[in-house]
């Protein structure tokens, strides 16, 4: 039986972070799968914002934008 694998806690913080921005794309007319679809496109894109420290808020709206 194969060990679960741990996430570190940036991972986590990114995972939750990526959460929220699905959230605020569904506010700003995305369906969910719509957003999480271009979450995992723009994946890099995401972890750029996250790493210059956008809320979830802000990188979503430039998602839209």
């Amino acid at each position: 039986m194969a060990k679960k694998e741990e996430l570190d806690e940036e991972s986590r913080e990114f995972i939750q972070w990526c959460i929220e921005v699905e959230g605020f794309l569904v506010a700003g007319g995305a369906t969910v799968r719509e957003a999480q679809d271009h979450i995992e496109e723009q994946i890099d894109w995401f972890a750029d914002q996250f790493c210059a420290a956008l809320t979830p808020e802000e990188a979503a709206r430039e998602a839209l934008a």
